[in-house]
């Protein structure tokens, strides 16, 4: 993995937002993600206006946000075997007790049932296939793949709405 400062920098932070997900070209992946953090007061007037019946459940929530100096990673695979996205609410339902990783937002599994779902229903494998994945807050990106990404920040392009915590 290129970028072992980036990794670390991924890894440590609090939310992060998938913001672009693409194919380059034939089998490759690129990936953006950009960092969170918890943001204004979420009773404010310009995120409930016209939600009256929301200010009491919301008063002491916060807003989780992308804001000025927040971090954008881009991750590239050159080569992958298989992705899977899903939603996160849905993605975060399951019992997942048996898997093994290491990592936190980036995650690199030892064992898990992609893993096991790839090993069952696909072949012709010509090197070990390792999974990882990228946990936030809303998707959840599972990439296998014969190598590491190679991991860059960038500069973040645009603000983007806010999500309530």
């Amino acid at each position: 993995m290129s970028g072992s400062l980036e990794l670390d920098s991924l890894n440590s932070m609090k939310y992060l937002y998938l913001r672009e997900l693409s194919e380059p070209r034939d089998n490759s992946l690129r990936i953006v993600v950009e960092e969170a953090v918890l943001g204004r007061d979420a009773s404010s007037g310009s995120v409930l206006a016209g939600l009256p019946e929301l200010a009491e459940i919301m008063k002491d929530g916060r807003l989780i946000e992308s804001t000025e100096g927040c971090r954008t990673f881009e991750l590239s695979w050159s080569r992958y075997v298989a992705y899977l996205v899903t939603e996160e609410l849905v993605g975060s339902c399951g019992k997942y007790d048996d898997e093994s990783y290491t990592g936190k937002l980036f995650r690199v599994y030892a064992e898990s049932h992609f893993l096991n779902h790839l090993a069952r229903d696909t072949g012709g494998h010509v090197e070990p296939i390792q999974h990882y994945k990228l946990t936030c807050l809303n998707h959840l990106i599972d990439v296998a793949a014969y190598a590491p990404p190679q991991i860059r920040l960038i500069e973040t392009v645009s603000p983007h709405p806010p999500r309530i915590q």
